[in-house]
């Protein structure tokens, strides 16, 4: 397939791919909007059934995160990067560091962070090769955006209860939540010490028994988690959870989670609408990582960090809001949102120039 026949390409500035045969790395970079400084995205390790598969998430993600970091209000662009792999059996010290040599090729175009697969350890390792990485401060998780993504999630299903129901109490609200790892296990002690009833399901039963065992989650099988008769369902794992056949059998009203690109399609958006189900935009949902990796960046404070986080609220209440207003899908106003940060950003960058 080529890229530009791709069906998420969408104009991308750059699309770089990396074999290395010494230690078996093969990669793919996306860069796709530099509009609002360079490109940082999380460096994904999965192992891809195909190389067509990992070309499509790797330009779905970067996309994504081009409008998360506008959402957010970040001095940042959006871009991603996959390794092809699987990150049980095939990551190794060699594989990290070609991929650090990788990222440094792009020369600043692209900042790595860790991601699904990856950890701030192997982001670590990466360093060691390149500067353009971020992520691993020594503050109370190591560096790890994680809790910072769930704490975004946990105010947005506040945001979402609120708008549904009238009040941000969660006591008595029932969530399911699918995926427990990093993300998903910070989500549900955030929502267990709100009075929330979690339900939770991980094809990693090391996650699920700690999530169980320290929390309290009750526990469910994975493939009944995302049709629970709860008030809110928070997809925590890989992408691509909603289609036609999922749509139909979700019995929660409220969709809200922290896994990137939810909707398999632009139409299952529309499924959900018509469902009556209030879905929540993922990109600007789980941007809190995000904005964790920026103010490690320039050296904030955990007070400033968390304030920006704190945004995440007030922003998807204003997103719900303009969709009831004017009768659309909360997806595309937010997309819509993010398209005029961008335009104003060019603006502002041609103006820059003209003087």
């Amino acid at each position: 397939m080529s890229v530009f026949s791709a069906p998420a390409f969408d104009g991308h500035e750059l699309v770089t791919f990396c074999c290395d045969k010494r230690s078996g790395l093969r990669a793919i970079i996306a860069v796709h909007n530099s509009t609002l400084g360079p490109a940082v995205g999380g460096c994904r390790m999965f192992p891809y059934a195909s190389d067509d598969d990992a070309l499509h998430d790797v330009l779905r993600l970067s996309r994504g995160m081009t409008y998360k970091s506008a959402l957010a209000g970040l001095p940042m662009g959006g871009g991603k990067s996959v390794i092809i792999g699987d990150p049980n059996s095939q990551k190794t010290r060699s594989l990290l560091l070609a991929m650090g040599d990788f990222v440094n090729a792009q020369n600043g175009r692209y900042v790595a962070a860790e991601d699904s697969g990856t950890g701030v350890a192997d982001i670590r390792v990466m360093s060691e090769r390149t500067d353009w990485v971020s992520g691993m401060d020594e503050n109370e998780y190591g560096g790890d955006p994680s809790p910072s993504t769930a704490l975004g999630v946990y105010l947005a299903i506040r945001a979402a209860i609120s708008h549904r129901l009238g009040s941000t109490e969660l006591r008595g609200i029932t969530v399911a939540v699918q995926g427990l790892g990093h993300v998903g296990y910070y989500l549900a002690r955030h929502l267990i010490a709100d009075g929330a009833t979690v339900y939770g399901a991980d094809l990693n039963s090391a996650n699920l028994n700690r999530a169980v065992n320290e929390l309290g989650v009750i526990a469910t099988e994975p493939g009944k988690i995302l049709r629970l008769p709860v008030d809110v369902v928070a997809p925590c794992a890989m992408g691509a959870v909603w289609n036609r056949r999922s749509v139909e059998e979700l019995r929660a009203g409220i969709v809200c989670g922290a896994a990137n690109n939810q909707l398999a399609s632009a139409r299952d958006g529309a499924l959900l609408q018509d469902r009556g189900v209030l879905y929540c935009p993922d990109f600007l949902v789980n941007a809190g990582g995000i904005i964790d990796v920026h103010h490690q960046r320039i050296g904030s404070s955990a007070r400033v960090k968390r304030s920006h986080i704190g945004r995440i609220e007030t922003t998807l209440s204003g997103v719900l809001q303009r969709a009831d207003q004017l009768q659309r899908q909360p997806q595309l106003i937010a997309e819509e949102l993010a398209e005029e940060y961008l335009a104003q950003g060019a603006n502002a960058a041609l103006l820059k120039a003209a003087c």
